[in-house]
């Protein structure tokens, strides 16, 4: 059966939050039947992004409110 986790890409700080966030992507690892499959990227979120949600005005991508601006591309 295939695995499911979020696993930390960065850590940086942002501006929106005030604070350190951690930039997390959703992996999906193949079964044991097919092991030398690479793991794929099903999405993407931030670790205070339920708080940024709470804003009255549209965030960053990793929020998922506004898929325009993403702060921490480099």
């Amino acid at each position: 059966m295939a695995e499911l986790i979020w696993e930390v890409s960065k850590i940086s700080f942002c501006e929106h939050a005030g604070r350190e966030v951690a930039l997390e992507t959703r992996l999906v690892y193949p079964s044991e039947l097919l092991p030398d499959q690479p793991p794929r990227v099903t999405g993407h979120r931030c670790s205070q992004g339920m708080a940024c949600n709470q804003f009255e005005k549209p965030t960053c991508v990793w929020a998922g409110t506004n898929p325009d601006y993403d702060p921490f591309a480099v």
